[in-house]
């Protein structure tokens, strides 16, 4: 038998639930201001033009338009027109 005390969950048996991070809106989609366009741990995508990074580096528009990923100096940028 094995030997956990009282017939108790072991020790290295626990996982935490997923995050869901992940682009939410693509290039080419239409947003509302406030919505989320991508949830990201740390800066791969950095904010454009209307575009807000929050505290937990989420990407929300500043306004409505459409999404457009674009590259400058080798950095990932995100903007709505």
């Amino acid at each position: 038998m094995a030997h956990t005390k009282a017939q108790k969950a072991t020790k290295g048996n626990r996982d935490s639930f997923s995050k869901r991070l992940g682009v939410k809106k693509y290039g080419g989609q239409q947003v509302k201001a406030g919505n989320i366009i991508i949830r990201q741990r740390g800066s791969k995508y950095n904010p454009g033009p209307n575009v807000l990074c929050g505290n937990d580096y989420t990407l929300m528009a500043l306004k409505d338009g459409v999404v457009k990923f674009y590259t400058r100096h080798q950095k990932l940028f995100v903007t709505v027109a």
